[in-house]
């Protein structure tokens, strides 16, 4: 009863099978008070007749029930058609248009049943706390990361709904939601939120710019990553700075390594050195009396006494020893974007500079929270904040792990450095098995150095980095022993 039959039957039984209706009912409403009578039309997209209630516009109402995924749903709107005479026949029947079937489609739009995206993946951390971009900000790119990555593994539903299509082929303006979709399992992560809040809390009381991330030394768990201001650039797992001293700790690993020397081994302090035909000098310029063997040199964060080991140890031991034994520079597949680290081997001067952590050294508080992991459970675990099960990615292996001997002398020396050394002012009194180190990274154009600290206690350990602020136990020491208080 159309003036188009082809497209009022392809239309109106697309709206019964594609949204898979159980019902649909088309009832006229009451004429306008006063108005003409006109010939009546049947409405054929169901039971019902349609009266006018002007000379050519007859108002409708809709409901329509659908049963789609087995979801049970009504939907009600109003609508008119237009009444006029066929054009051969004279006889009176439905001006078709697309707003027969709704009244917003406008020519060349249908209705189609459209699907949505699934309900945003849930995250949780290892306990299955829910992590949310709102209660802890830092992570908010990250778990949108992993929401990118591994969505679709957590075997979601999507949402279907009545949409218009545009002429364009484009969806558009959602009408009436058919089925709602249904989220996926939550996606497991290894953050601890204790420690992110802590971690959290702990950035904002350093300065504008301060990262920390906290690792897990018997499996390379990420337990928290924090930055401030927490939008925007992962400085945490991204950042690409000069580490300190806090390098020492593999400066003195490869110098034990050699069998030549023990913590108790003689190493002079003098306040210069030069090497490779540049002077370099101590924190300003100390000669540290105390510092006579390689542990108090450490403890004390002498830069000349590690410097002069650079006339022992051959060129790039200390740059395979950080990728060989520490795993800095592999290939880290962490289950969402870091940085992985670089010592690049040097000779001269920038062999020097290395040994301190300065030069072309190039790290971030992942890599060195790892770096203090590493030390504290002798072999390296590649940080991870997903587990490699969920996609099969392959996770950085080091070819080497420290020997027993070294790595009890390495934690021998972080814990001298954390009770009695430069360490002592802010980590000294927490209680339990505690190794640290502290480093202070010169910059070229800053007026002051970057602020690092690592230390690990039991099996939980940190590194923070505070930017352009001064020495490291002062501001990225205080962010560290925040985290593994609460830990």
């Amino acid at each position: 009863m159309t003036d188009d039959t082809a497209q009022a039957s392809s239309q109106l039984t697309a709206f019964r099978t594609a949204f898979k209706a159980t019902a649909v009912t088309a009832k006229a409403t009451a004429p306008s008070t006063g108005a003409s009578s006109a010939p009546s039309a049947g409405a054929s997209t169901g039971t019902g007749t349609a009266t006018a209630a002007s000379p050519d516009k007859v108002p409708f109402s809709v409901n329509a029930s659908f049963t789609y995924n087995g979801q049970h749903t009504a939907w009600k709107y109003a609508s008119a058609l237009t009444v006029t005479r066929d054009s051969t026949t004279g006889e009176p029947v439905v001006a078709w248009a697309p707003s027969v079937v709704y009244p917003a489609l406008k020519q060349g739009q249908t209705l189609e049943a459209g699907v949505t995206a699934p309900p945003p993946t849930e995250i949780v951390d290892r306990r299955g706390a829910v992590l949310t971009g709102a209660k802890y900000p830092s992570l908010s790119g990250i778990l949108d990361q992993l929401r990118t990555r591994y969505g679709t593994k957590t075997q979601g539903t999507p949402s279907m709904a009545i949409e218009v299509k545009g002429s364009d082929g484009k969806a558009g303006t959602v009408l009436h939601a058919l089925a709602s979709g249904t989220p996926g399992k939550p996606l497991s992560t290894t953050i601890d939120a204790t420690l992110q809040a802590e971690a959290e809390r702990a950035v904002t009381t350093q300065g504008p710019d301060a990262s920390v991330v906290s690792v897990q030394p018997s499996t390379g768990d990420i337990l928290a990553v924090a930055d401030n201001p927490a939008a925007g650039y992962n400085k945490a797992m991204l950042g690409q700075y000069a580490s300190g001293s806090t390098f020492k700790v593999i400066t003195a690993s490869t110098l034990l390594s050699t069998g030549k020397y023990t913590p108790n081994s003689p190493l002079p302090c003098p306040s210069t050195i030069t090497y490779g035909g540049r002077t370099f000098h101590n924190v300003e310029g100390e000669n540290f009396a105390n510092a006579t063997t390689v542990a108090t040199d450490f403890a004390a964060s002498c830069n000349t006494a590690f410097i002069s080991t650079a006339n022992v140890l051959p060129d790039g031991a200390v740059e395979a020893e950080a990728k060989d034994v520490f795993g800095l520079g592999l290939t880290w597949n962490t289950g969402v974007s870091s940085w992985d680290g670089k010592v690049p081997a040097g000779t001269g001067s920038l062999k020097a500079s290395t040994y301190i952590g300065q030069g072309e050294v190039q790290l971030n508080p992942l890599n060195m929270a790892s770096v203090a992991a590493t030390a504290k459970s002798g072999v390296f675990h590649q940080p991870i904040i997903v587990s490699p099960s969920l996609d099969h990615r392959t996770i950085a292996v080091a070819p080497r792990q420290l020997s027993p001997t070294v790595d009890s002398e390495i934690q021998s020396m972080m814990r001298l450095t954390a009770r009695s050394g430069t360490a002592e002012p802010t980590i000294g009194t927490l209680s339990g098995d505690v190794g640290a180190k502290t480093g202070t990274a010169e910059v070229d154009g800053q007026t002051k150095p970057n602020s690092w600290f690592i230390a690990y206690r039991g099996d939980v350990a940190a590194a923070a980095v505070v930017p352009n602020t001064g020495d490291g136990y002062k501001y990225a020491g205080k962010i560290v022993t925040a985290i593994l208080a609460a830990s």
